[in-house]
């Protein structure tokens, strides 16, 4: 990507590129955030417009979307679908539930440890989606509260999610612009994870769990579920076990062989597809691949491709380099400095805004810095502070994720609303003593 001042096509009225590419990227955002107007809309009008306004063209347009983390999120999305129908995370969930003789101190940590587990091996928007629907069907057969549950579950989905390449949609963005591997999140990120997992399961078991208090009859009931029963289709769970585990394998091998994640994903989604269908006619087919593609989340594959748009007309016309040149002259070009001041900024502003955007706009403003530091592999402790601070910052309020959000969602859906306010009054302070952690993890495992 070229990151000096460009000329762009022809702006009309001969207006300033970057006031103009501001001005659009400032105001989609304000619309983001008031949550007034769907974001995807808002993302594809404001890429739209600086189309029509003169300051990308269509092959600027191309180059600025990032098509790998596009790719990604539509495989996973689609082989998570799939397996779905096999009922294998259901199983998990009443498993969890009868390991633990449905003790609802003990049911509180295994639910947030099955949503951490699974939002680094899947994606966490799509883990809560999951396990939330679950999460709450046991609570209301336990007699509970579910809030302190989904709470967790909230939590447990963002930190999770942090330790690897899929788990968080920053770090899909963050690994696909700067070419991370899977396995390069699991040893930067992923021990800075398991800690702040650690100290926010003793936090919760300290504020809720102890006082968590339920029936035997309640207990009894519950434990008359049957995992097995959960399990709809073995034959299924077996094709999907095994496309998943070579999905894996795919993120950690392809790698050093320059196989994008975004094409082992959908390689992955069109193989269980085939092994889903093969056996049936072709009408059968069809409806069964509309179905899988079905479960794509549309909505937030199109938020995507707008936002790389809105972004790169901001990086095209300059304004990401000078500000990325005014954070070096803020903290004196010292990386240890720039270090901080990412993860601090990353996590404070994540927790007001959808951290989706301020990633998308916060790498090429710290690509544009790499002279400075001596090169792109210098920059590498700037990507971990942005991940850590961003996947963390997250936590912070109710609409500091996509997780989040859906999270909340669901539970208003299950007439258990949880309240922006009563979320941030515990999770924004939870959410800076996590990042106290990965502050100093940072400084003493990730900063040369």
């Amino acid at each position: 990507m070229e990151h000096a001042v460009h000329h762009a096509p022809e702006v009309l009225f001969g207006w300033e590129p970057v006031v103009v590419a501001t001005t659009v990227l400032v105001a989609s955002y304000a619309f983001i955030i008031t949550e007034k107007i769907n974001r995807a809309v808002v993302a594809l009008l404001g890429a739209g417009a600086l189309v029509f306004l003169g300051v990308l063209n269509h092959e600027l347009v191309i180059q600025g979307i990032d098509f790998n983390t596009l790719f990604l999120l539509i495989g996973m999305m689609v082989i998570v679908g799939i397996t779905k129908q096999s009922g294998v995370f259901q199983f998990v969930a009443i498993l969890s539930a009868k390991m633990v003789r449905a003790n609802p101190r003990l049911l509180l940590v295994s639910l947030a440890l099955v949503t951490a587990v699974f939002s680094a091996l899947l994606d966490n928007v799509t883990t809560v989606m999951l396990v939330v629907p679950i999460t709450l069907l046991l609570t209301e057969q336990l007699k509970l509260k579910a809030y302190p549950f989904l709470f967790s579950q909230i939590f447990a989905s963002n930190v999770g999610g942090m330790a690897t390449l899929i788990g968080d949609p920053p770090n899909i963005l963050i690994g696909s612009a700067v070419g991370l591997s899977f396995m390069d999140f699991v040893y930067n990120v992923g021990p800075a994870s398991l800690l702040i997992m650690i100290f926010l399961l003793v936090f919760f078991d300290v504020v809720w769990g102890r006082k968590l208090e339920t029936t035997n009859r309640a207990r009894a009931h519950l434990l008359r579920y049957r995992p097995a029963e959960a399990l709809e289709d073995k034959e299924l769970l077996i094709k999907s076990m095994g496309v998943l585990a070579l999905v894996l394998f795919g993120f950690i091998a392809g790698h050093d062989h320059g196989i994008m994640p975004g094409t082992v994903a959908l390689s992955g989604a069109a193989l269980l597809m085939l092994l889903d269908i093969y056996k049936f006619k072709p009408e059968v087919q069809s409806q069964k691949v509309h179905k899988a593609f079905g479960q794509v989340e549309w909505e937030t594959i199109f938020f995507f491709l707008g936002l790389f748009v809105l972004v790169y007309g901001v990086e095209h016309t300059g304004l990401l380099e000078y500000l990325g040149e005014q954070l070096l002259a803020v903290t004196g070009g010292d990386l240890h400095t720039t270090g901080l001041v990412v993860i601090w900024s990353s996590a404070i502003i994540s927790a007001i805004v959808d951290n989706i955007p301020f990633v998308a706009t916060m790498i090429p403003m710290i690509e544009s810095t790499s002279e400075v530091f001596g090169g792109e592999d210098a920059l590498m402790p700037l990507w971990w502070a942005l991940s850590l601070g961003a996947c963390l910052g997250g936590n912070g309020s109710l609409i500091g994720a996509s997780a989040n959000v859906m999270v909340a969602s669901f539970a208003e859906r299950a007439g258990q609303r949880i309240s922006f306010m009563k979320f941030l009054v515990l999770g924004f302070p939870l959410m800076i003593a996590t990042n106290v952690i990965a502050t100093i993890y940072f400084w003493f495992v990730l900063l040369p």
